[in-house]
């Protein structure tokens, strides 16, 4: 067993957008990376990035109950059974009308984005305890805001994680574990569409920010004690509008706006 690191993150999603640039991130800051994503090529590119004494990578899918409580239990393997930041990222999206969706696109986002999540945080929360200061952190979306038309499925699940993670906020008082989620606006990842980015605004809440941008609010979340972390910040204010107005949100966005 590796010495136990001064710090250890674990990361799903971790093989790309999002997930790649904390990894990335976090292993400059000197940090033990734990990294798991479904595509195996990708991720072993990242584990020839990363330093191999200061790293574990493992393909996994989230969904795979077993596979992933073996992966966690390898990752505390070399951490000697701490987790400073528990990082659930993974997340897919299914674009269109919700009526047009196939029922097993739907399953499967559902499966990933919340289920996966759950399954994650469940299984590691004994490492997480076991670490004082520790974070549990997920991404939501600014789709956990107000949902977003023809990503029906997608905005559920983040309102899903956004509301989870208020309660086991609450639930993990008495313990040393924070939780906490991190709601980014448009970020340039695989998801967005390149037609979609040429048409957004280059300022405001809906400009577009890189995966780095986020890498940066993860780091500070860990060192903070917020609850909910907007990526970008002005997004916290549509937060509470949409909250006191939702059927302003809702006509806004019928007649084409945002």
């Amino acid at each position: 067993m590796d010495p136990h690191p001064a710090r250890s993150i674990l990361i799903t999603g971790a093989a790309s957008g999002i997930g790649l640039a904390t990894a990335r991130r976090f292993s400059r800051e000197g940090w033990f990376v734990g990294a798991i994503d479904v595509n195996a090529d990708a991720l072993e590119a990242l584990g020839n990035e990363l330093a191999s004494a200061r790293s574990f990578v493992r393909a996994v899918d989230v969904t795979d109950r077993a596979a992933l409580l073996a992966a966690v239990d390898a990752f505390a393997a070399r951490t000697g059974g701490h987790l400073d930041l528990l990082f659930a990222n993974a997340g897919i999206d299914a674009k269109g009308r919700f009526d047009e969706t196939p029922w097993e696109r739907v399953m499967a986002v559902v499966g990933v984005n919340l289920v996966g999540a759950l399954s994650l945080i469940h299984a590691t929360l004994p490492l997480l305890k076991a670490t004082p200061g520790s974070l549990c952190l997920a991404t939501a979306s600014a789709s956990a805001i107000f949902g977003t038309a023809n990503m029906a499925v997608y905005s559920a699940t983040k309102h899903a994680i956004k509301g989870f993670t208020e309660a086991l906020a609450v639930e993990l008082a008495p313990t040393e574990v924070r939780a906490a989620d991190v709601l980014p606006g448009i970020i340039d990842t695989g998801m967005l569409d390149p037609a979609q980015k040429a048409a957004l605004p280059k300022t405001g809440m809906l400009r577009v920010l890189s995966a780095d941008a986020v890498a940066e609010v993860v780091l500070a979340a860990y060192r903070g004690d917020k609850l909910h972390w907007y990526v970008p910040e002005e997004l916290a204010a549509y937060d509470v509008e949409v909250t006191t107005r939702p059927e302003a949100a809702r006509d806004r966005r019928i007649v084409g706006g945002v």
